[in-house]
């Protein structure tokens, strides 16, 4: 079931914001005004009064979200560029936590529900090429452009590239890995900003390409054109273009993906290099090792873990209490994951993925 929502109010909500100085400002959001299209689904059905077992919410359209900003004690206009960047931040979290294929699930009778959750399907791998004829962000010189990629806008989910100093034209050739959810309705976003230092990065150009595009096991190159915003439907400005390579590989394919080469067909580089380490030919370093970062994709899967809670933890401090956190490392592997710190608890309790 699918239904219109307009929801408008004025909540006392505060959000502590720490910036790069280090410097924390508190800031209010206030004058919320929110239209959407939400999708309900009824499931499990039963035979027991309401007839099913629990629903779940999911913002399938967004048509409208305002609000203002405000500094408690200042005016948030005086710190140049700050307001957008908030603004940015938390229409991205909004969206990602009820936004489809994102859903809430709320249970009416007792049982387990796990397998309404939101889980993953496959791996998206993007090779960032390069961007050519961007737009020329300063006033002196050329911008400095780097690349922001994500299918979800979660911060541990989102991949920056290296910022190219005084290029308009600059080249990447960077390689990020992305969890699919949904292949038939997410789609993975590049945003290019001019990289600005201290001060907030300008956006030059976003683009944005369909999952649902791409054929599974199959290497898709293409060019995208940069727009000023993903909501406005037509941007005649030219802005530039991206170059991306992308591979998804639904989990469960054999090897990781099902023959993509035929004979005489023109390959791009990432082709080149997975059709090297197939067929036993000579490659360079870089081949073989991008060729060997393939077949480890093609072994792995996703492991999701929370973070509960822990008991009875001994005192470290005078007081007899301890600030106590937790990391999670994954060995043979870079990738680590910190919980957030719970102050003077000897039972913290996280619930953190």
């Amino acid at each position: 079931m699918e239904l219109e929502m307009q929801w408008d109010g004025n909540p006392s909500i505060i959000l502590a914001i720490k910036t790069l100085l280090g410097v924390s400002l508190p800031v209010q959001v206030k004058d919320i005004g929110f239209t959407g299209v939400f999708r309900l689904i009824f499931k499990p059905l039963v035979d027991e009064f309401p007839c099913f077992g629990a629903v779940c919410y999911s913002l399938r359209e967004k048509k409208n979200l305002e609000f203002r900003l405000k500094v408690v004690g200042g005016d948030i206009s005086a710190i140049p560029g700050i307001y957008d960047a908030i603004e940015g931040m938390i229409r991205d979290a909004i969206e990602d936590s009820i936004a489809w294929p994102v859903r809430k699930v709320v249970p009416i009778l007792p049982g387990d529900y796990g397998d309404l959750e939101l889980k993953p399907v496959g791996m998206l791998e993007v090779k960032l090429v390069q961007a050519k004829d961007l737009t020329n962000k300063d006033l002196i010189g050329k911008s400095d452009p780097y690349a922001v990629v994500y299918i979800r806008p979660l911060q541990d989910r989102m991949k920056k590239s290296k910022t190219i100093n005084n290029d308009l034209n600059p080249i990447w050739n960077e390689h990020f890995e992305f969890i699919v959810e949904d292949a038939s309705t997410q789609h993975l976003v590049v945003k290019v900003y001019d990289d600005e230092g201290i001060q907030s990065s300008e956006l030059i150009g976003c683009a944005h390409v369909r999952l649902s595009e791409l054929q599974p096991g199959k290497v898709k190159d293409v060019w995208l054109k940069l727009v000023k915003s993903l909501e406005v439907q037509r941007d005649n400005k030219n802005r530039g273009q991206v170059h991306l390579e992308l591979l998804y590989c639904p989990f469960g394919m054999e090897n990781g993906f099902v023959n993509p080469f035929t004979p005489n067909f023109s390959m791009t580089s990432l082709e080149k290099v997975l059709k090297s380490g197939m067929n036993g030919t000579e490659a360079t370093e870089n081949q073989k090792e991008a060729t060997q970062k393939r077949k480890e994709v093609n072994i792995r899967g996703v492991l999701s873990i929370t973070i509960i809670s822990a008991e009875d933890l001994p005192p470290v401090d005078l007081m007899g209490k301890a600030d106590p956190y937790v990391v999670l490392t994954l060995k043979k592997s870079e990738t680590k994951n910190k919980t957030r710190v719970v102050n003077d608890s000897l039972n913290p309790v996280w619930n953190n993925f």
